[in-house]
């Protein structure tokens, strides 16, 4: 097996656990609140993360034999700020995320935060990087994608759909954050701090709010197994191995596969179902996101990081 068909197997694995992960988080509310479900998830994906630290660690000690300590105390500062920053990015949008799926499909959730991969590069603009006419062709693609899969009659979305709207664009500022930091530190170890600040945040409102019982949690085991070991844990380190050795542009079309892998588990998992008008919707937003990561100029844009 060539490292190109093994590279791009474990991207279309990560999308498939990202996309199907939104099931066990429509299935997860049926028992706890969504801050009780981020929190335990969050803290859980952690917590897997530390002994893939710990390994990783003890590997590079042993090919090295002096480890430079120049620099050693920035590089530390700069990965707790990135893991801070990108953990509280994390908590706000998957908390959005958690809320709107109470609200609204599973499929049509991950349909919708798929949009982040066209905000990002409109995000850019701001920062003054240049966006190609594919990525305005595709944009107008998925405003005319999105009302056919979120008005119901008349200009209205349902409150479910407005905060994972909010929430893409907010895993949108999750993306550049990853952009801007995972190349100066450790990826996973930046991944196990963002996963810890988010879990702790998340905490906040759980304790306030929902105050969780002990047999609520243990009969959501499942779909908090499924959210941290695998869509934390398991499926964020294949993407960083993954795209070691692909081009960002193709990691970030696979990757995209994750809003249908969600509308199919949705479908064949809790049997929803989507109306002609919003799986015409949904066709025309993964259009959009398709046609958006067409290969054209490599730039600064074309590398999306995430989430999970």
């Amino acid at each position: 097996m060539s490292a190109k068909v093994k590279n791009d197997g474990m991207l279309v694995l990560t999308a498939l656990i990202w996309g199907s992960a939104f099931v066990a988080q429509s299935v997860g509310m049926d028992y706890i609140g969504p801050f009780t479900f981020n929190s335990l998830r969050c803290l859980l994906g952690g917590l897997v993360l530390l002994p893939v630290i710990w390994f990783m660690g003890r590997r590079k000690s042993t090919e090295q034999s002096e480890e430079s300590t120049d620099g050693s105390r920035a590089d530390k500062k700069t990965l707790l700020i990135g893991g801070i920053c990108c953990g509280l990015a994390l908590a706000a949008a998957s908390s959005l995320q958690q809320i709107g799926l109470v609200y609204t499909s599973a499929g049509k959730a991950g349909f919708i935060t798929a949009l982040y991969i066209l905000i990002v590069p409109l995000l850019g603009l701001f920062l003054g990087k240049k966006v190609g006419i594919k990525i305005w062709a595709g944009v107008g693609l998925a405003v005319i994608g999105m009302y056919f899969l979120c008005i119901k009659e008349g200009f209205y979305i349902s409150y479910g759909d407005f905060l994972v709207v909010i929430c893409a664009f907010i895993f949108s500022l999750h993306i550049l954050l990853i952009d801007y930091f995972s190349p100066k530190v450790d990826g996973i170890k930046l991944s196990c701090i963002q996963f810890w600040i988010a879990g702790v945040v998340c905490a906040v409102p759980m304790v306030l709010s929902e105050r969780p019982k002990l047999e609520a949690v243990l009969s959501a085991y499942a779909p908090l197994i499924y959210a941290g070991v695998l869509s934390c844990g398991v499926a964020y380190t294949l993407q960083i191995i993954a795209q070691k050795n692909t081009d960002p542009t193709v990691a970030s079309l696979i990757l995209s596969l994750e809003s249908v892998f969600a509308a199919l588990a949705g479908w064949v998992i809790i049997h929803e179902t989507l109306s002609s008008k919003e799986l015409f919707g949904c066709l025309l937003v993964f259009a959009a996101i398709i046609l958006a990561q067409l290969p054209e100029k490599r730039n600064a844009w074309s590398r999306q990081d995430d989430r999970g």
